[in-house]
């Protein structure tokens, strides 16, 4: 029943009447993965927020609540990548020197898929971006003066924690003090007036994607699902190669530089349109260019803004970058899936559950804004890995399931994806809401395809 209580714990953490969760069932009952945590119940609690979410949308624009199903081997499959290349194969998504490193006293993850990051942990170790060398280099360091070194200069690192050091390390304790999902009141602007048509209740709804790797793209990818007009921007340079044909689907892509003025005179007037903001930059770095959240609601009153960071709001880590793998390696994850399989070396999470878990709470954050926003109250929410982490720690560890399950045709979709990359099959959607099946209008397409401007 872990499923049962992560989706009880998220709703009533986004602030839900609690009375909307007798209108929520689950279906399917194959285990998709294998893990010392509840990686399967995760999922489905996690996507039967967003459906409860998206019910609640529903009955604010005055129609009956609508029933919610969730299929826990879909929810877990989703937590994958979603898409099935025919005749094709996803680029890699990460650099070879990306891996645990044993240190002198422990292990660290090195984070380097960007090359900004790499860099920084070349200039810390002084030697080439090799997996080797990286490896010797290693070996002379403690773990966490090695991570204090790569974040100073710039990279992103994370040494290996037990669920008991992290719970007293300051970060640790931080994170522990916030909720799963902060909700807080805003100006709530205008009346929207948004017609929210039965079988494609966002449709017509702006929502303005400043995301990347992994949470906040799925957020958004569930929200073009249900017809939400996404147009997600990047800075020039930036890739996602191994990701794109999975997260992109339903979006529009485009790149901004926000230090060019042009540039920035298009990025504002694409706000002041917008309904909703879903931010993953981490804390700081859109106000270091102007658009820190009061800034964004003056552009955009009534702008449903939902903010999303790896470490949390508070505490000495809140602005230090981060991904999934560093916050389960630090967060003691790692530490405890490394005994409970006799290891000797860390064991991470199946997938990249923290992040997908994160995408779908705060795509249910922004459904609860828009609802909010019918009944004239404004919404600003933050999010963040390390509060899903402690979500998934405290469902309690699980009896091993049946492996890392591969998709089967029947969890498949019968329609063919034609993306730029070729032909493709998608998962069957992990969630039914009575009347709004989720539906992409717009195959997955590459970064920066498409110009900065609404449909």
């Amino acid at each position: 029943m872990d499923h049962t209580a992560a989706a009880s714990h998220a709703w009533a953490s986004l602030g839900g009447d609690p009375a909307a969760l007798g209108a929520l069932s689950f279906a399917g009952g194959d285990a998709a993965f294998t893990s010392a945590f509840a990686v399967d119940g995760l999922a489905a609690g996690a996507v039967a927020a967003a459906g409860l979410a998206l019910a609640e949308f529903a009955s604010a624009a005055g129609r009956a609540r609508p029933a919610v199903q969730v299929d826990r081997r879909l929810s877990a499959l989703w937590f994958d990548a979603a898409i099935l290349p025919r005749g094709w194969t996803l680029p890699p998504s990460r650099h070879p020197t990306m891996r645990d490193y044993r240190a002198r006293d422990g292990w660290i993850k090195l984070h380097t898929v960007a090359p900004a990051h790499r860099a920084a942990a070349v200039r810390v170790l002084g030697v080439p971006a090799e997996p080797g060398a990286f490896a010797r280099a290693v070996a002379g360091w403690s773990a966490e003066a090695l991570e204090t070194a790569v974040v100073e200069a710039g990279g992103c690192a994370g040494a290996m924690r037990s669920g008991a050091e992290w719970g007293a390390h300051p970060q640790g304790c931080a994170v522990a003090a916030e909720p799963l999902v902060a909700l807080a009141d805003a100006d709530p602007g205008p009346a929207p007036g948004w017609a929210v048509p039965a079988g494609r209740p966002l449709a017509g709804i702006r929502v303005l994607d400043l995301t990347r790797v992994l949470a906040g793209p799925v957020a958004t990818r569930l929200l073009a699902g249900w017809g939400a007009d996404v147009l997600r921007i990047d800075p020039p340079g930036w890739d996602e190669d191994g990701l794109a044909p999975d997260v992109t689907l339903g979006k529009s892509c485009a790149r901004l530089d926000l230090r060019d003025a042009a540039d920035r005179a298009t990025f504002e007037s694409l706000l002041a349109r917008a309904d909703v903001l879903v931010n993953g930059y981490r804390p700081g770095a859109l106000d270091g260019l102007g658009y820190g959240a009061e800034a964004c609601r003056r552009l955009s009153p009534g702008l449903v803004d939902v903010r999303l960071d790896a470490w949390g709001w508070t505490g000495p880590w809140a602005g230090r970058r981060g991904f999934d793998s560093l916050v389960q390696m630090a967060s003691g994850i790692n530490e405890a899936g490394m005994r409970s399989a006799g290891r000797d070396a860390p064991l991470p999470l199946p997938v990249q559950a923290l992040d997908h878990a994160t995408g779908y709470l705060a795509a249910a954050a922004v459904l609860r804004g828009l609802a909010r926003r019918t009944a004239g109250r404004g919404t600003a929410a933050r999010l963040s890995l390390a509060a899903t982490s402690t979500l998934l720690t405290g469902l309690g560890r699980v009896a091993p399931g049946c492996g890392h399950a591969a998709p089967a045709v029947a969890d498949l979709s019968p329609a063919v994806e034609h993306t730029v990359w070729g032909p493709a099959r998608r998962l069957r959607p992990p969630l039914e809401v009575g009347g709004a099946p989720l539906r992409w209008d717009r195959p997955a397409s590459p970064l920066g395809s498409a110009p900065a401007a609404w449909m």
